[in-house]
């Protein structure tokens, strides 16, 4: 026990001083304006988003952006009367597709997104956004202003997400920390190292970026897609991923078990469907997080001692996710129980794939994908 937890203690030296700041809340998009205004493409690949698509669309629609955009959504084969409800807003600057039956070896989110590219008739940059996303005025002006006054290739943020329902308060923050312990922002943004990721909520990338790597279907298989997307762009060219206060996700969920699903859904595909990863994450996982805490529970002298003082580090990391969500600074012990969630989580994943369920999402599946 004493081995453990003095193995925990300094695996949180490490996490805390030499693993990119990952536990800070920012960096944030601040509201600017580009010196130039380069035309625009926004995609939206949408599928049965009836209840949250208009907001979307209209907040699209209400940008103070002074160059040339568009708004383009893809309706992917939606049952619930989405692609009406677009149509019905009746924007010039609004144009509907409707999707095409789904090719062999592609995702659905990525066909649709490639389907809008292919309309978008060259546009200098191309931002992708989700269907549950509300953006701001300034947004748009905002994400150009940073990749143009930076000579960036790509442009993400992590948008705010719901937390309004007691499972979203107990949950949602620790999934952004635990996002930013797998990705730091500072590492992702150093063109010096090779980790890369993006937040696939908001995505502003330049045409030419896009068509070096090969364009949409370069990433054609991909369930995680942004991530994806960022690693090829980054090969080759610069990166920059924050956080948004100008934009934020608009798709509740209300329950634990909501939220189980939507990890679940992706958390062993990206573990790569490897059983020795699976292992090896949840064994990483119980030493950073459960070892602290159980340590200083049932351990006696350099045990507790070791144990708490990991403990006390693992919580103050959370302190800045917390602040940022709102929420009360008492979350922060308990974040080795809402890590537990997320291992469990990550092998439910695990067992519905050899149990033969595979990813799937608003009824499509996509067993072998992304693999």
């Amino acid at each position: 026990m004493t081995t453990m937890a003095a193995l925990a203690l300094l695996i949180w030296i490490y996490l805390i001083f030499a693993r990119g700041s990952f536990w800070q809340a920012g960096p944030v998009l601040p509201v600017a304006h580009p010196v130039t205004a380069p035309s625009v493409a926004i995609v939206v690949p949408a599928r049965d988003e009836a209840p949250l698509i208009e907001a979307t669309l209209r907040s699209l629609l209400a940008q103070d952006y002074a160059g040339p955009w568009r708004v383009i959504l893809t309706d992917d084969a939606s049952t619930d009367g989405t692609g009406a409800i677009a149509r019905g807003i009746g924007d010039p600057r609004l144009t509907v597709l409707a999707g095409a039956p789904r090719p062999a070896g592609w995702s659905g989110k990525l066909w649709a997104v490639s389907q809008a590219v292919t309309a978008a008739d060259q546009a200098d940059l191309v931002l992708l956004t989700d269907a549950d996303i509300v953006h701001q005025p300034a947004h748009l002006s905002s994400l150009v202003a940073r990749i143009e006054r930076y000579g960036l290739d790509l442009v993400s943020e992590m948008v705010r997400l719901a937390c309004d329902s007691p499972a979203e308060r107990a949950l949602v923050p620790a999934f952004v920390y635990f996002f930013q312990l797998l990705y730091p922002f500072a590492w992702v943004n150093d063109g010096l190292r090779g980790i890369a990721a993006a937040a696939g909520g908001t995505i502003l990338i330049r045409t030419r970026a896009l068509q070096r790597i090969g364009g949409v279907q370069s990433v054609k298989d991909a369930l995680i897609d942004d991530v994806a997307l960022a690693a090829a762009v980054k090969k080759g060219g610069r990166i920059w991923l924050g956080h948004a206060d100008l934009a934020r996700s608009v798709r509740p969920y209300p329950s634990v078990a909501e939220i189980w699903r939507m990890v679940a859904r992706t958390a062993f595909v990206q573990l790569r469907y490897s059983v020795l990863l699976l292992a090896a994450t949840t064994l990483g996982l119980a030493l950073i997080f459960l070892a602290p805490p159980a340590t200083t529970l049932l351990g006696h002298g350099r045990a507790f001692w070791c144990g708490l003082a990991a403990w006390m580090m693992l919580s103050g990391s959370y302190l800045p996710t917390l602040r940022r969500f709102g929420r009360s600074w008492l979350w922060a012990p308990l974040l080795p129980a809402i890590a537990g969630f997320y291992m469990a989580a990550t092998i439910g994943s695990a067992v519905n794939h050899f149990r033969g369920r595979g990813v799937a999402w608003k009824g499509r599946a996509y067993e072998g994908a992304g693999g």
